[in-house]
């Protein structure tokens, strides 16, 4: 057997190995919730999801006043984007992270101290 009529029959093996661990790992993740985060924006909002949050003053009084809800601030924490070059990522023991985000069709600014242990939203600006 000479060696392209070999390398076909080796690609066209991978090819149906590839789309059948696709299919499967994907109905696999979706029913256990794992995500697959390789990006510093997605480990980082990752991150942040994982631990319990706490809210300044300010940003209660937003929601006392029904102006934001907590879906929102998900929402934003699920598929905002984390601006690396104004936030703090170097400082001990929590980082200040500055996420941008649409919130209610407007575009919003969380600023959020990441610690070891918890989330503190330190204030939202539109």
């Amino acid at each position: 057997m000479d060696f392209l009529k070999r390398l076909g029959f080796y690609l066209v093996g991978l090819s149906i190995g590839i789309v059948f661990l696709t299919f499967f790992l994907k109905k696999k993740s979706e029913e256990t919730g794992a995500e697959f985060c390789y990006f510093p924006n997605c480990r980082t909002l990752k991150d942040i999801r994982s631990k319990p949050m706490s809210y300044s003053d300010d940003v209660s009084n937003l929601f006392s006043e029904k102006k934001i809800d907590t879906v929102d601030i998900v929402n934003i924490l699920r598929n905002g984007e984390v601006d690396f070059s104004n936030s703090e990522t170097k400082t001990t023991p929590c980082k200040t992270y500055i996420i941008e985000g649409s919130l209610k069709n407007k575009e919003a600014i969380l600023k959020v101290r990441n610690c070891r242990e918890k989330v503190l939203l330190e204030s939202i600006s539109y």
